[in-house]
């Protein structure tokens, strides 16, 4: 019985299982191999949800379970869906490599699964590095110009190194505190709260789980990963590895919850970084992924706001707000694989005439666009009301207004693109989309609005998962 907490792990298994054998054959059979993914990515959304309620500890309280880690799989979940789901065309990769590109997903997402139920920092590392190599595979899988292998080359040396820092500084943990299990870890830093070590170690832990949020200074990859990886692989880079990193650092900012050490010190300057530095250099950008790379290191410190309060409200907004980031990107990105049906890379003034051309596209991109804006009554903007209320409360006052100030800012380029969709004519032939993509599109705009409305319902979740972790 005790396995059954194990139960959507296993799942994923036995699907990257099957997928593995589907890389066997010969003769690729590209049509066959998606419906396989698909239909076994749909069944793990139902599975995360039968297995939500899960609780208990496994392999030597390394792994824990609790509605915390199985909120975030469910999302992990339905990210590999909707990922899946726009999978169908993929013009930037051989059909030959299809089964591989859904393989490495699952694979990916697997060890992010892992990632969320880790409380052992060994355990941490080796799931952080199976969904870091996955992705590491998946990113040059583009063809066309180089700049897909360099993309994959940047993406590579810059998670190495980011690897490196961490293990460093889990190493400092553990030579502190002579474990590597987190529940110890807490009882004995307060005998280090006189000693730099401490803060150091994980400091430099916090480096490997920087880089996957894409907050500075570890942000120097997204944009060049960003542009030079396939839509769908970017999509699920932008979306579902996000909320999995958010989800570890949680778990690690509790650590220091309990003693106050100066480590939110440090979250502020590098959250007002992030949010400054995505903002200004969005602004320039010519191509649509290019901004939306920038933009994520932006909202990477927005989520960073609600961490570094360390109290329930604050983190249980930094949960919603990962959701919402993860619904609201995808939406952008669904809009950009269905205008770009070639695998180009998409530049925003090819967004011209959008709405002429797909008035239902047009519209998802900008429901989608105006939640990354934080407009009202969009559930980006809900979820920035509770990250700077939640801020505002413990006295972060300059930091909330900081904040403001650069969605202020961000409105700017994303305007842009919605300037270019509905008032810039384009004489381009309609896109017509499937029956299936037309009812993610309505599905997609509908959860925008809605949660935006009425929160309640995922942010009393949200609370649920923080204590759990508290």
């Amino acid at each position: 019985m005790s396995m059954l907490r194990f139960g959507v792990e296993i799942y994923f298994l036995l699907m990257a299982l099957v997928l593995f054998f589907l890389t066997l054959r010969q003769q690729p059979r590209a049509a066959a191999d998606y419906r396989v993914a698909l239909i076994l990515s749909a069944g793990g959304v139902l599975v995360a949800l039968l297995f939500l309620g899960q609780q208990g500890e496994l392999f030597f309280r390394s792994y824990r379970v609790d509605l915390f880690s199985q909120i975030f799989k469910l999302a992990l979940a339905l990210g590999l869906f909707l990922v899946l789901t726009i999978s169908r065309n993929l013009p930037s990769i051989e059909e030959r490599n299809h089964a591989e590109f859904y393989l490495f997903l699952t694979t990916c997402t697997i060890g992010m699964m892992m990632l969320v139920s880790a409380v052992e920092l060994l355990t941490i590392y080796v799931a952080l590095e199976l969904s870091s190599y996955s992705l590491y595979i998946l990113v040059p899988l583009r063809r066309g110009d180089d700049i897909d292998v360099e993309a994959g080359a940047k993406y590579l040396f810059f998670g190495a190194v980011s690897s490196c820092f961490m293990l460093f500084g889990l190493s400092y943990i553990f030579g502190a505190t002579h474990s590597t299990y987190l529940a110890d870890i807490i009882h004995r830093m307060p005998e280090l709260v006189a000693s730099p070590i401490g803060v150091v170690g994980l400091t430099l832990a916090m480096a490997g789980f920087f880089f996957k949020l894409s907050i500075f200074p570890f942000h120097f990859w997204a944009p060049d990963v960003y542009q030079g990886g396939a839509h769908q692989v970017v999509t699920f880079i932008a979306t579902a590895s996000k909320a999995a990193a958010v989800a570890l650092l949680i778990r690690l900012a509790i650590l220091g919850s309990q003693y106050g050490y100066h480590f939110t010190q440090i979250l502020v300057l590098l959250s007002i970084l992030s949010m400054t530095l995505g903002n200004l250099v969005a602004i320039i950008q010519k191509d649509l992924k290019r901004m939306l790379a920038y933009s994520s290191i932006a909202h990477a410190g927005y989520v960073l706001i609600g961490i570094l309060t360390l109290q329930e409200t604050g983190l249980a907004s930094s949960i919603y707000y990962a959701l919402a980031y993860l619904v609201m990107n995808f939406t952008v990105f669904m809009v950009l694989t269905q205008v770009a049906q070639d695998g180009r890379d998409l530049k925003i003034a090819e967004l011209a005439g959008l709405y002429h051309r797909s008035p239902l596209l047009s519209m998802s991109l900008i429901l989608g666009i105006f939640a990354l804006a934080g407009v009202p009554p969009s559930i980006g903007f809900t979820g920035k009301l509770f990250l700077f209320t939640s801020a505002m409360n413990q006295g972060y006052f300059w930091l909330v207004l900081i904040g403001a100030v650069n969605g202020t800012l961000s409105l700017y380029f994303y305007l842009r693109v919605v300037y270019a969709a509905y008032f810039v004519d384009a004489k381009l032939p309609p896109i017509h989309l499937s029956p299936p993509m037309r009812a993610l599109n309505y599905a997609l705009c509908a959860t925008i609005l809605y949660f935006g409305v009425a929160p309640n319902s995922i942010m009393e979740l949200a609370r649920a998962a923080v204590r759990a972790v508290l």
